[in-house]
């Protein structure tokens, strides 16, 4: 058998070196390797006959002979440039990597298909905007600290000309560019449009100094803004309660904290049952849960917007009123039941292993 194995070897490189064209590889091929009639397998049939001693070396010798006649063949599909003959056009194709939508987007494609049904129009507005939309509009003064360096990401060292319309009623002619802390800097813009009623949604990228389990310094915030005639926190408190039915689930439920906005009066800190945890703050092998606060977590910040805020944007607070609220998106698709995700950080380290999940 090795001396078999050995002269085809020598009898495939002789007619390998014959052939001129790629139509005739496929016969080559099926000569010396096919798996019923080609002559590496007719030899192969009779190692029943070799001894014991020598079927390991024969395996061996068997194995380089094909390796030999494959590479052989790779090299001629090579170089004679393929062909028609060496397609088979039966043979199923590769199926390319299929990605899918990040997250976020996920998330925010999902908070617009809940609200569009009662009314609420997204809005678009500048990711730089002015510390004037941002601050000063939403009644926070100049030493609030929101307005400090080590908390918002500011442009501009000093206040710069805004190159406002020289038939601008606005008071302020100078700030400061920054990148938006969040979405309630759009709310005066909305008025400024002068269309009344108003119920806009803004869902866009914000931008703080903060990066811990429950924090990124770039992350999407979505902002809801009703004004209206005779709007008051009823409205406010059932239009948060269908949001957290319709996204969460029917099990999670919502609790209202006082707290105090500049630019909502009177303000409230709006939490969820923690999904993580199930509400308890513990997880099933007794550990406190790192993401929430004794089974609460911190959905949005949310209140009847301030009377100042209305005249900044040029309506009377006599006439009109109306309700705001604002959360991050990311943390809101981390606060669904079943996804047990406990750091936001994840969703932005391009890790495969985590993508995948979803």
């Amino acid at each position: 058998m090795k001396q078999k194995l050995t002269q085809l070897k020598e009898e495939f490189a002789n007619e390998a070196a014959q052939i001129k064209g790629p139509e005739k590889l496929e016969a080559l091929e099926n000569k010396y390797l096919s798996r019923k009639s080609g002559l590496l397998t007719n030899i192969m049939k009779g190692i029943k006959e070799v001894a014991k001693e020598e079927v390991a070396e024969i395996g061996a010798l068997a194995n380089e002979t094909k390796n030999y006649i494959t590479s052989g063949l790779e090299e001629l599909r090579a170089s004679l440039g393929g062909g028609a003959a060496s397609f088979d056009f039966t043979v199923p194709g590769k199926k390319p990597p299929v990605g899918h939508l990040h997250l976020a987007t996920i998330a925010i494609r999902e908070i617009e298909s809940i609200l569009e049904p009662l009314g609420f129009v997204r809005a678009r507005h500048p990711d730089v905007e002015w510390d004037y939309y941002a601050f000063e509009t939403l009644n926070m003064p100049g030493d609030h600290p929101a307005r400090d360096d080590w908390e918002t990401f500011f442009i501009d060292e000093a206040p710069i000309k805004m190159n406002l319309p020289e038939d601008s009623l606005k008071l302020v002619k100078e700030g400061r560019r920054l990148l938006t802390p969040h979405t309630s800097s759009i709310q005066v813009r909305e008025m400024e449009k002068g269309v009344l009623p108003i119920r806009m949604m803004n869902i866009s990228k914000c931008y703080r100094r903060q990066i811990d389990v429950s924090h990124v310094p770039m992350f999407h915030q979505f902002e809801g803004l009703v004004i209206d005639k005779d709007i008051n926190i009823t409205h406010l408190k059932g239009t948060i309660d269908y949001f957290v039915k319709k996204f969460f689930g029917e099990d999670r439920t919502i609790r209202l904290r006082p707290h105090h906005f500049q630019f909502t009066e009177p303000s409230f800190e709006v939490d969820i049952s923690c999904g993580l945890c199930h509400g308890t703050g513990k997880l099933e092998d007794g550990s406190a849960c790192r993401m929430c606060k004794e089974g609460w977590l911190e959905l949005a910040g949310a209140g009847m917007v301030h009377p100042n805020v209305l005249k900044a944007g040029g309506i009377d607070p006599n006439v009109y009123s109306g309700f705001a609220f604002g959360w991050g998106v990311e943390r809101c698709f981390s606060m669904k039941s079943g996804l047990n995700i406990d750091d936001l950080r994840l969703m932005y380290k391009n890790d495969l292993r985590f993508n995948e999940q979803f």
